[in-house]
Protein backbone atom coordinates (compact mmCIF):
# COMPACT_ATOMS: atom_id res chain seq x y z
CA UNK A 1 0.00 0.00 0.00
CA UNK A 2 1.45 3.46 -1.04
CA UNK A 3 2.00 6.44 1.04
CA UNK A 4 1.34 8.90 -1.65
CA UNK A 5 -1.99 9.65 -3.56
CA UNK A 6 -2.02 8.54 -7.08
CA UNK A 7 -1.74 12.15 -8.37
CA UNK A 8 1.23 13.10 -6.15
CA UNK A 9 2.95 10.53 -7.95
CA UNK A 10 1.73 11.38 -11.09
CA UNK A 11 2.93 14.84 -10.65
CA UNK A 12 6.44 13.72 -10.16
CA UNK A 13 6.36 11.66 -13.00
CA UNK A 14 5.40 14.14 -15.22
CA UNK A 15 8.15 16.39 -13.66
CA UNK A 16 10.87 13.96 -14.76
CA UNK A 17 9.16 13.71 -18.10
CA UNK A 18 9.13 17.14 -18.85
CA UNK A 19 12.93 17.38 -17.62
CA UNK A 20 13.65 14.72 -20.30
CA UNK A 21 11.55 17.08 -22.94
CA UNK A 22 13.98 19.82 -21.64
CA UNK A 23 16.63 17.28 -22.48
CA UNK A 24 16.05 16.43 -25.84
CA UNK A 25 15.52 20.17 -27.10
CA UNK A 26 19.15 20.62 -25.60
CA UNK A 27 20.49 18.11 -27.39
CA UNK A 28 19.33 19.29 -30.50
CA UNK A 29 21.00 22.52 -30.11
CA UNK A 30 24.53 20.56 -29.62
CA UNK A 31 25.21 21.19 -25.77
CA UNK A 32 27.45 18.99 -23.56
CA UNK A 33 26.85 15.54 -23.58
CA UNK A 34 28.15 16.39 -19.65
CA UNK A 35 25.34 18.70 -18.72
CA UNK A 36 22.60 16.86 -20.73
CA UNK A 37 23.41 13.71 -18.34
CA UNK A 38 23.62 15.88 -15.34
CA UNK A 39 20.06 17.23 -15.65
CA UNK A 40 18.62 13.57 -17.02
CA UNK A 41 20.24 11.72 -13.87
CA UNK A 42 19.11 14.73 -11.03
CA UNK A 43 15.82 15.14 -13.06
CA UNK A 44 14.34 11.70 -13.42
CA UNK A 45 16.34 10.77 -10.33
CA UNK A 46 13.07 13.08 -8.34
CA UNK A 47 10.65 11.05 -9.44
CA UNK A 48 12.45 7.57 -9.12
CA UNK A 49 12.97 7.95 -5.39
CA UNK A 50 9.25 9.44 -4.60
CA UNK A 51 8.13 6.08 -6.25
CA UNK A 52 10.34 4.43 -3.63
CA UNK A 53 9.44 6.92 -0.85
CA UNK A 54 5.95 5.42 -1.47
CA UNK A 55 6.54 2.05 -0.93
CA UNK A 56 9.26 2.69 1.84
CA UNK A 57 9.76 -0.01 4.60
CA UNK A 58 10.59 2.39 7.18
CA UNK A 59 9.75 5.92 8.32
CA UNK A 60 13.67 6.00 8.23
CA UNK A 61 13.49 4.76 4.30
CA UNK A 62 10.78 7.33 3.84
CA UNK A 63 12.27 10.38 5.02
CA UNK A 64 15.63 9.08 3.44
CA UNK A 65 14.12 8.78 0.14
CA UNK A 66 12.33 12.08 0.61
CA UNK A 67 15.82 13.95 1.20
CA UNK A 68 17.04 12.64 -1.70
CA UNK A 69 14.33 13.88 -3.76
CA UNK A 70 14.71 17.20 -2.59
CA UNK A 71 18.37 16.85 -3.04
CA UNK A 72 17.93 16.01 -6.56
CA UNK A 73 15.06 18.87 -7.14
CA UNK A 74 17.68 21.25 -5.78
CA UNK A 75 19.87 20.27 -8.81
CA UNK A 76 17.80 20.22 -11.38
CA UNK A 77 16.62 23.79 -10.29
CA UNK A 78 20.33 24.93 -10.67
CA UNK A 79 20.26 23.32 -13.95
CA UNK A 80 17.01 24.41 -15.59
CA UNK A 81 18.63 28.14 -14.00
CA UNK A 82 21.93 27.57 -15.94
CA UNK A 83 20.01 26.68 -19.46
CA UNK A 84 17.96 29.72 -18.83
CA UNK A 85 20.98 31.99 -17.83
CA UNK A 86 22.70 30.78 -21.34
CA UNK A 87 19.61 31.14 -23.54
CA UNK A 88 19.90 28.02 -24.77
CA UNK A 89 15.71 27.52 -24.18
CA UNK A 90 13.24 30.13 -24.24
CA UNK A 91 11.55 31.48 -20.73
CA UNK A 92 8.32 29.68 -21.76
CA UNK A 93 9.91 26.60 -22.00
CA UNK A 94 12.00 26.68 -18.90
CA UNK A 95 9.50 29.18 -16.40
CA UNK A 96 6.74 26.29 -15.70
CA UNK A 97 9.09 23.42 -14.80
CA UNK A 98 11.27 25.59 -12.58
CA UNK A 99 7.87 26.80 -10.83
CA UNK A 100 6.92 23.50 -10.72
CA UNK A 101 10.53 22.42 -9.10
CA UNK A 102 9.96 25.10 -6.59
CA UNK A 103 6.84 23.55 -5.52
CA UNK A 104 7.50 20.13 -5.18
CA UNK A 105 10.37 21.02 -3.02
CA UNK A 106 7.98 23.11 -0.96
CA UNK A 107 5.65 19.70 -0.68
CA UNK A 108 8.38 17.25 -0.53
CA UNK A 109 10.01 19.25 2.62
CA UNK A 110 7.03 19.90 4.31
CA UNK A 111 6.65 15.62 4.09
CA UNK A 112 10.19 15.03 5.10
CA UNK A 113 9.34 17.57 8.27
CA UNK A 114 5.98 16.33 9.47
CA UNK A 115 7.16 12.56 8.81
CA UNK A 116 10.67 13.65 10.84
CA UNK A 117 8.71 14.22 13.87
CA UNK A 118 8.20 12.57 16.81
CA UNK A 119 5.08 11.07 16.75
CA UNK A 120 2.06 12.58 18.73
CA UNK A 121 1.12 10.14 21.79
CA UNK A 122 -2.63 10.29 22.56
Amino acid sequence: MGRFKPDMLERVESFSHRVLDVVDALEKRSVSRRILDQITGSGTSIGANVFEADEAMSRADFCKCLAISIKELNETRFWLRLVSRRNWLPPTTLDPLQTEATELKAILGTILHRSRQSPKKY
